[in-house]
């Protein structure tokens, strides 16, 4: 199935639903709360709406689940070999706050594992892609871009710049090495950091969900990097029951 899903084509349906989110962004804009009260706005929505109808139109056969969608029932999901998982906004807050720090993803999950990924930030014009075997990039140029020669003597740490809980903190601090720099990044950029080479480790000792991760998520597989659970130290996973996944550590 994967060697028949074109990434390119998965990387034009982001920058349109980017564009989309743009035209949105540009102008005043009402917010909604759902009941967990996480913002939506008509730029979700939207996105949302492009995503799915153009991957419904290329790959009729391939399920979703999208975070604006309504949840299909386990029951359903459990006997997905593959199925997209989408986020049409990752960082609404972000898109809200209007500092540029909101991401598209798009990714395939096969069993329990992101095998595609496409992450676009739309206003800051990166767009991240990966595809199990092939690699990941940003603007086209192979990742990392940056290698960390001596992480005893310095560490960059990445964390929420909306969901810094004390326990990250706690952690962050117990790190062995000389000399920790700490950076904060809003959506799912967090995780390509990592992939990038920019930032060395990104703990996230908070909730997020599986389309908060999971196109990042191959972008950090495909860059030589790793998404394990805070306790077990084993892979994040997908297409579970519970769809809320544990704390985690990008490194």
């Amino acid at each position: 199935m994967l060697n028949k899903i074109d990434l390119e084509k998965i990387v034009l349906i982001a920058q349109d639903a980017g564009d989309a989110i743009m035209e949105i962004y540009a102008r005043d804009f009402k917010v909604e709360y759902k009941d967990d009260k996480s913002p939506l706005t008509e730029a979700d929505l939207k996105s949302n709406e492009i995503i799915c109808n153009a991957l419904l139109e290329l790959y009729p056969n391939i399920p979703i689940l999208s975070e604006e969608n309504k949840a299909q029932d386990y029951s359903e999901r459990k006997d997905w070999e593959y199925f997209w998982c989408i986020d049409p906004i990752d960082g609404t807050k972000e898109f809200v706050k209007k500092n540029g720090e909101f991401t598209v993803n798009i990714a395939l999950i096969h069993n329990d594992t992101p095998v595609l990924g496409v992450v676009y930030a739309p206003v800051l014009e990166e767009m991240y892609k990966a595809k199990k075997g092939e690699g990941a990039f940003k603007n086209n140029q192979k990742l990392p871009l940056i290698i960390n020669e001596n992480p005893k003597e310095k560490l960059c740490v990445v964390a929420s710049k909306s969901h810094l809980s004390d326990e990250t903190q706690t952690f962050i601090d117990a790190l062995d090495t000389k000399v920790v720099e700490q950076a904060s990044k809003g959506s799912s950029l967090k995780l390509v950091m990592v992939a990038e080479g920019i930032a060395d480790i990104y703990p996230r000792l908070a909730p997020t969900m599986e389309w908060d991760t999971a196109a990042a998520h191959a972008v950090v597989l495909e860059s030589g990097k790793n998404v394990v659970q805070f306790e077990s130290r084993e892979p994040v996973v997908y297409n579970k029951e519970n769809l809320l996944n544990p704390w985690f550590i990008v490194r």
